[in-house]
């Protein structure tokens, strides 16, 4: 690996990369091993199989919320659900609970999710992503946001819509245009504008930098939240992400294969219709809940712009 045992200075004193950990780019390597396709959230080994057959790309972990404090998922299930399945496992942390990191990497998951949609353990930080040898994905909702979980190493970034799991795709598609919309922005700036610009979002300048000569986030991106049918996921590839996160709720249906297995071949296929169409038929579309917030209705009924 040509980036282990990397020497770089800082203040005059010279700090040698651990040979023992994965380098950031490796680790953003085996993100990637993961662009085109769909990561299944389960709570049993049974659905981890119901979603590996149906061709998702990688399962999350995690367990049925009781109502309190939301926690990294019971060692003894993640060992279960590895042992069922092939495909990648990944498992989701508190953000800035290092110890939580520690453990589930030496449970021997292959990603780490530091999801801000469990109980936050350290309000004011993130982990430290390169001491941990598992590559990470990370949340945001603009790009200042992403940039940053980038700088602490998250070789993955989730653009968070609605968490209730109630088939929403609002917030999601919201999240998902203001991210690629700043980065046009950032795509159409003179040279000497970056800097200002970086400063706007609160990113650091080298990888605002680098995100301008790609025109794009330098690393792997997926959406996340109210994404239940093919439409839906096709609609976040055609935003330009690389993947989606599909919640638990989908196998709430009467048959979670078959609508995983449409969702999968949208995401493969998310630029022809005629296989969207197809995919569509003879789903069941027993949802939970709406799309509009109690809110969105009393603006429309109020007679307010869209």
């Amino acid at each position: 690996m040509a980036d282990d045992g990397v020497v770089t200075l800082y203040s005059g004193a010279a700090i040698t990369t651990d040979a023992k950990m994965n380098s950031f780019s490796i680790k953003v390597g085996l993100a990637q091993m993961l662009r085109g396709g769909a990561i299944l959230e389960v709570f049993t080994a049974e659905q981890a199989k119901t979603a590996e057959s149906a061709g998702a790309c990688c399962v999350v972990v995690s367990e049925p919320s009781n109502g309190g404090i939301s926690r990294m998922p019971d060692p003894a299930l993640i060992k279960e659900i590895k042992r069922s399945i092939t495909i990648p496992v990944m498992a989701k942390t508190r953000v800035g609970h290092f110890v939580e990191a520690q453990i589930l990497e030496a449970v021997g998951v292959d990603y780490i999710d530091e999801n801000e949609l469990l109980a936050i353990a350290d309000e004011d930080n993130f982990i430290n992503k390169h001491n941990i040898g598992v590559p990470f994905i990370c949340g945001c909702r603009d790009l200042g946001e992403a940039l940053r979980r980038v700088r602490e190493g998250a070789a993955m970034i989730r653009t968070q819509g609605d968490p209730s799991g109630r088939g929403g795709i609002v917030e999601t598609t919201r999240s998902v245009r203001k991210v690629m919309g700043e980065i046009r922005v950032l795509t159409n700036l003179d040279e000497d504008e970056v800097f200002a610009f970086s400063k706007n979002i609160g990113a650091p300048y080298d990888i605002v930098a680098q995100t301008k000569q790609i025109g794009r986030l330098p690393v792997v991106h997926f959406a996340a939240g109210g994404i239940v049918t093919p439409a839906d996921a096709a609609l976040m590839l055609q935003l330009g992400c690389d993947g989606v996160f599909v919640g638990p709720e989908i196998f709430n249906c009467s048959d979670p294969y078959k609508r995983v297995r449409a969702i999968v071949q949208a995401v493969r296929n998310y630029n022809d219709p005629h296989v969207l169409a197809e995919m569509s038929c003879g789903l069941d579309e027993a949802m939970l809940g709406l799309n509009l917030s109690e809110n969105s209705v009393e603006q429309f009924g109020a007679g307010g712009s869209y």
